[in-house]
């Protein structure tokens, strides 16, 4: 019976099928036609009763049982479970690609036609299909016997033409011609090949920037959706308070009522006071004081309950908000978290307080005598250290955030006396929006020159001064409970150690910069105490003795910043070098130097910023050793005006706050 393979004439285009013959129409729709239900019916009785009288025949049946009993054995064996239970879970498209070489596969994902191929097909007139041409160029298996059809290149796989073949027939021609000649044939096969590659590559690529394209897009769209939903939980948030604060309200009327209301004379309790003799003391002195008046002053937490994280997610170097925070050069800043609490000191003699949320000054930190060098914030609790050689603490928590006009003096009435000023500019400058009167805890006095800087942790606080020394303080106690001797320590280390026994020697002989802080940076954390001083030592101290534990020795400059943690302590110096030191070796771990001094430093968990005396940010990322800028700086051409240097720079979790000298403060995503 003769048969014809037809051509696939399916839209699905990049798949080459092997031709198989198949009945003609006319055989197929009689074969269907001529079996009815009952033939079948038939046919399985037939097997039934043969299958029936196999088994239950004599010497059959044992051989049978003895098969079975076999086969369960080996359905018991955990090899044969597992490889019928992958089987079984194996999808059809595992088992054909299970069945089919890598080559072939190879070269069906080769054999790509346009649409312009499949367009024109010719009719299904022919003997063969125009896909059974495909097959000649299959790669056959390895050490498979060459026929006379065609010959094999290195690579294995087949030169068709008919011209080879004549070649290698015709003995005029000599051997030599006809194997430059396939390898002529086989170079340009390949050649041919690596093209329909680099083509399915550039459709690829061009097929991944669209989806990229597509997925910022809709990363925009999410981010729009993520910042909406932060203010939306700030406003919850601050309605949350106020509904507390009503509710505080309420209570205070409540308990005033109570308490104003007359008591009975018939009532047991007031019956059972007028026959005791003691019945006066039976009520409390506390509550015999006056309460509160319900529109008394109260303290309000400027801290947000959720953390945003809207900075996460933003790309790195994005500008979040930019605040005009003093009017003079920016000398310290810190922050507790991102999108927490700011507070920010200048030159003008000001120390405001910040919500980086709304992006507005909340308050004023009043009661210094001079600008402020160095301050530090932690959860509620500010320390700021001051030109006047006092170190003062104050407590956020306990701040007034009643608006200004709606304050109260200590007696009740407004504060309006009815009197004013004739001439307006004889009036003193208004209120800040908020007043933080109450926010002062104490203050720290035993330096006799600037502190220029601090840190604290927990209960210990550690300052630096230009009268070259560290001072700790017991918090708890608020009083100094030792004094380190920066000159004297280095005066007994350089008499004491032999400079050729050890790599933490001192220098000696350095002068330092009399236009540096002294004492430049500092960090404590419980006994173990780091400091950085203007002759360009970093010192390691422990607390518990006083003394020095070990000197770094490296920095051609006075120390300005520092910070450690528990494996690296990163050091920035007016050398215009910024150095990481390991603290398990004492050697330096890297280093890299800037055109300018270095004038303030931090890093988190992946990042180094660090202000350089330009008017960007150099940011250091640690995992992959990469160096970018970020801030106002970045992208303007050097024709234009120029910015403001930065001169401070904090950073936490990838949310950046940088000050300028001309009293800006801007917000980035790092």
């Amino acid at each position: 019976m003769a048969s014809s393979s037809r051509r696939n004439t399916s839209p699905a285009r990049g798949r080459s099928t092997s031709p198989r013959p198949m009945s003609p129409p006319d055989e197929e729709s009689s074969i269907i036609e001529g079996i009815n239900t009952r033939q079948i019916e038939a046919f399985g009785r037939k097997v039934t009763a043969t299958a029936g009288t196999l088994i239950g025949a004599e010497g059959v049946s044992q051989h049978y049982q003895n098969a079975l009993g076999e086969l369960h054995r080996e359905l018991r064996r955990p090899m044969l479970q597992r490889s019928v239970f992958s089987f079984a879970q194996t999808t059809p498209r595992e088992l054909v690609r299970s069945r089919i070489s890598v080559s072939e596969i190879q070269q069906r994902a080769l054999t790509y036609l346009p649409d312009e191929l499949l367009a024109n097909i010719p009719e299904d007139t022919n003997e063969y299909s125009l896909f059974e041409g495909f097959k000649a160029s299959l790669p056959e298996a390895h050490g498979h016997k060459k026929n006379h059809h065609g010959r094999h290149n290195a690579r294995g796989q087949r030169l068709i033409g008919e011209g080879i073949e004549k070649d290698g027939d015709d003995p005029n021609i000599p051997p030599s011609m006809v194997a430059l000649r396939n390898q002529k044939h086989s170079m340009s096969h390949r050649l041919e090949m690596m093209g329909v590659r680099k083509h399915m590559c550039a459709a690829e690529i061009h097929e991944i920037d669209n989806k990229i394209a597509n997925l910022n897009t809709m990363r925009k769209i999410v981010l729009d959706r993520l910042a909406g939903l932060e203010n939306e939980e700030a406003e919850l948030e601050h309605e949350l308070m106020e509904v507390d604060h009503k509710i505080e309200d309420l209570q205070e009327e409540l308990e005033d009522a109570a308490a104003l209301a007359p008591k009975s004379p018939e009532s047991p309790t007031s019956k059972s006071q007028q026959d005791s003799p003691t019945g006066f003391m039976t009520e409390s002195i506390y509550e015999k004081l006056p309460s509160p008046s319900p529109k008394a002053k109260r303290k309000r937490n400027v801290r947000r309950i959720s953390m945003p994280i809207l900075h996460e997610h933003l790309e790195p170097g994005s500008k979040i908000k930019e605040l005009q925070a003093h009017t003079d050069v920016i000398t310290a800043m810190d922050f507790d978290a991102p999108w927490g609490t700011l507070v920010t000191a200048a030159l003008d003699d000001t120390v405001r307080v910040w919500d980086l949320n709304a992006g507005r000054c909340i308050g004023m930190l009043e009661g210094h005598l001079s600008s402020v060098r160095c301050l530090q914030v932690e959860e509620n609790i500010v320390a700021t250290g001051s030109m006047d050689a006092t170190i003062r603490l104050w407590d956020l928590s306990k701040a007034d955030y009643a608006p200004a006009d709606n304050r109260i003096n200590k007696d009740g009435d407004d504060e309006d006396d009815g009197l004013a000023f004739e001439n307006a500019a004889d009036a003193p400058p208004p209120p800040p929006p908020t007043i933080m009167q109450d926010c002062p805890l104490f203050s720290l006095e035993s330096h006799v020159d600037e502190v220029t800087a601090l840190h604290f942790k927990c209960d210990t606080l550690v300052s630096g001064s230009a009268d070259k020394t560290l001072r700790q303080w017991d918090l708890v106690k608020g009083r100094c409970v030792q004094t380190l001797d920066v000159l004297w320590a280095a005066a007994q280390a350089t008499a004491s150690l032999n400079t050729n026994s050890s790599p933490w020697r001192q220098t000696g002989g350095r002068i330092p910069d009399a236009s540096a802080d002294f004492v430049g940076a500092l960090q404590v954390f419980d006994a173990a105490l780091a400091c950085g001083t203007a002759d360009g030592m970093v010192r390691l101290w422990d607390l518990r003795s006083g003394q020095v534990h070990r000197s770094l020795v490296g920095h051609t400059g006075p120390v300005t910043a520092l910070q450690f943690d528990d494996v690296h302590l990163v050091t920035g110096s007016m050398d215009r070098s910024i150095r990481i030191w390991d603290l398990r070796t004492g050697s330096i771990h890297d280093a890299y130097a800037y055109d300018n001094p270095i004038t303030s430093m931090m890093f988190d968990a992946r990042r180094i910023v660090t202000a350089a005396g330009e008017d960007v940010v150099k940011v250091y990322d640690k995992t992959d050793g990469r160096h970018w800028n970020c801030g106002p700086g970045v992208g303007v051409d050097d024709d234009a005006t120029r910015l403001s240097i930065i001169e401070r720079v904090r950073i936490k979790d990838g949310y950046m706050v940088e000050g300028r000298r001309n009293g800006m403060v801007g917000v980035w995503a790092c």
